[in-house]
């Protein structure tokens, strides 16, 4: 009897002081430009689809990774613009590939 009341308060006490869960983080900008919001607008179909990507840059190139494939862009001075776009393969590999380019 006396082992289930201390269970029973040391099962209230530690759910009662317990850390409450981290707030999620933030990792949309304060700001973006029309062109990017539009992209994206239209990438998740007015928001009705979820989507998933992954993005990187290196040097003078930036490679965006979606289910298809990676498209590869190459920095002119003022924007990226689309290189290529290789078929089936993952940010690693594209990366890697342009890595030995240089």
């Amino acid at each position: 009897m006396r082992f289930g009341a201390v269970a029973a308060v040391l099962l209230a006490a530690t759910t009662t002081f317990a850390a409450p869960p981290p707030k999620p983080k933030i990792v949309a900008p304060d700001v973006v430009p029309y062109p990017t919001a539009m992209f994206l607008h239209s990438l998740s179909n007015n928001g009705k689809s979820r989507v998933s990507f992954r993005a990187a840059a290196t040097g003078t190139r930036f490679f965006f990774e979606e289910t298809a494939g990676v498209s590869v862009y190459l920095y002119d001075g003022a924007n990226y613009r689309r290189e290529t776009f290789l078929k089936r393969t993952t940010l690693e590999k594209a990366m890697k590939a342009y890595n030995k380019k240089r």
